[in-house]
Parts: structure tokens; sequence; C-alpha cells
């Protein structure tokens, strides 16, 4: 995957790579060139990827990258192309990697190159309130509106027919046609990405986008926390309500409904025309179907099936849940 807004500071031979990433390895793999850092699917020939868990075992089984991080106990399940570099802590390795390769996504600091959009052109082409900034690498279609005091910080690419509500923050984000973000939101953050090691957390780059389809609307106070390593996706025609937190790597389908204050883990995949209940939270790493309904309150540790009502903690079948608790 070619990164759209985080400069790759790459090539690296392997070996430097590992030494600069302060990555052990006994092996030495006859200065072979790599590209880039990218996840099981996207990985291609002179990339470096990552498997740390079995329930990624299909897809790495295919992957095409000339390294993985692994373990010793998964190495086994990587194709003979695959070179592996084995760790104790895949995931902490995985992050030091990154940050040679992207040092500048580690951090969020406020963006101190935005100027008042009197001051630049995009001024004719938007209708805007009070106190508007913008920063670099911002586009517009047109018909767009944006309210008091928001900010669009560096690479951000909005649609047309879009409303910006006031007191909004958006960075690395593309969002595209009749999408309307209502007050306080930020979007494009990096998420909630560390993992402990040792006597401190060690964060880790989120080199990923978020990306809106058409005809969304985000309500008040959501959060939509930019990829890790692939993009956080909301589907066509989606409506989010108010203070909706979305994390990092999260799929989530078309034509969803999702009340206000649900709570998303990261990496997690939602299919289409999927209806969730103010309050509930879904875990990480999980796969929620088609079709499914998710009653408020519930907590979703479990892939669910097509078609499924689910209700409760941890969420089962509608039916059994209401037989359980007569």
């Amino acid at each position: 995957m070619t990164n759209l807004f985080f400069k790759n500071h790459g090539p690296f031979n392997i070996d430097k790579l590992l030494k600069l990433s302060e990555v052990n390895n006994p092996l030495k793999f006859n200065k072979i060139k790599i590209l880039n850092i990218n996840d099981l699917i996207t990985a291609t020939k002179n990339d470096i990827t990552f498997f740390h868990s079995k329930k990624y075992e299909s897809i790495a089984l295919t992957t095409k990258a000339s390294f993985c991080i692994t373990t010793k106990n998964l190495s086994h399940l990587l194709p003979d192309s695959c070179n592996k570099i084995i760790v104790e802590n895949v995931l902490v390795a995985t992050a030091k990697i990154t940050k040679t390769f992207y040092p500048e996504a580690v951090n969020d600091d406020f963006d101190v190159k935005v100027k008042n959009i009197n001051k630049i052109k995009l001024k004719e082409k938007v209708i805007f309130g009070q106190n508007v900034l913008i920063g670099k690498n911002v586009k517009f279609g047109k018909n767009c509106l944006i309210g008091h005091n928001s900010i669009l910080e560096s690479n951000v690419v909005i649609g047309n027919n879009c409303s910006i509500g006031s007191n909004v923050i958006i960075r690395n984000s593309i969002i595209k046609n009749n999408v309307n973000i209502l007050d306080n939101c930020v979007i494009g953050k990096k998420g909630f990405g560390f993992f402990p090691n040792k006597n401190e957390n060690f964060k880790y780059p989120h080199i990923g986008i978020v990306i809106i389809n058409d005809n969304v609307e985000i309500g008040c106070g959501s959060t939509i926390d930019r990829g890790s390593m692939s993009n956080t996706v909301i589907g066509k025609n989606t409506f989010l309500d108010n203070h909706v937190h979305i994390a990092h790597n999260n799929k989530i389908g078309d034509n969803c409904i999702i009340a206000g204050q649900v709570g998303f883990a990261g990496s997690s995949t939602l299919g289409n025309n999927v209806m969730i209940g103010g309050q509930a939270g879904i875990s990480g790493h999980l796969k929620i179907g088609n079709n499914v309904k998710i009653a408020g309150g519930s907590g979703v540790i479990k892939n669910i099936s097509d078609n499924s009502k689910v209700m409760g903690y941890p969420a089962k079948d509608l039916k059994q849940f209401i037989k359980d608790n007569k």
C-alpha cells in the first residue's frame, strides 16, 4: 500500500532496518532491500509484515511479503518464500520498525502550519464561519460549509456538498460526497495504540488514514481514529449518532445505523445494514455480518453471523437472551 499522507523514509537494507529499529535477529540476509512495512494482505515483494495471532493463519499462508516478524510458534504457518524474523514480542518489534519507516506518525501534535482561511485561496470555494484554520494539502469539492472554530489540519480531502460543523478537527482523512460532520467531532487523529514494554509503553505509529464514503452523517462529539497500518473506513449511507467512538482499523459497512455512545475497539469489520443500539460495545478483531441487529447496552466479544439479532453481555441470540432472563 502506497502511503498517501506520511513520508516513507525507506528503503532500507534489511539488516540495517533491524539494527536501526533495535530488533535483535541472529540471521544475516545478504543485503536485501526493504521498501515498506505493510499488513499481511497488502504486503508485496520487498515489503516486511507481521504475524502475531493464529486468528490470521489463513491470511499468513498467502502473504507475498519478503520478510515477516513473528514468533517461533507461528513461523511454520508462513510460506517458504517469506523470511521469518523470530522475536519475543511481535507487536513491539513491529512498532519499532514502523517508526523507522515513518517517524513523523508517532505523535499528533497540533499543526503549527495552519493558516486562517481568509488568507488562502480556499476561501473562494467554501462558505465558512469565524476562526476557521486550514493546513497544508487540504482540498475541497463544490458547495461545502465549515462551521466556526473548526480546524482542517494537514492532509484532508473533502468532496462535494459536504457540511463540517463547528469546533471540528480533521486530519489525515478522505471524505467523499454529501457527508455531514456535526459539531465537536475529531477525525483522523492517531488511535489508542501502544504496547507495554518493561517499564514503558511503546507508542505505535499510526500510518493509516480515515476514509468516509458518500452520504454519511457523523453525530456531535464523535471520534474516528485513523488506521494504525490499514485504514479506518466508514461505508456509504451510514449514520453515526452522537458520541460514537470508532477506533483504528475498523471497517464499517454500508447503510449502517449506530446509536449514541457506541464504542468500537480496533480492527473489527462490520457488514452492511447493521443496526446497533446505544451504549453497546464492540470488542476488537471481530467480524460482524450483514443485516445484524445489536441491542443497546450489549457487549460483543465474539463474531456474529449474518442476519443475527443479539443482546446482553456477552451478546447472545436475542431469543436465547429473553429465555434466560424471564
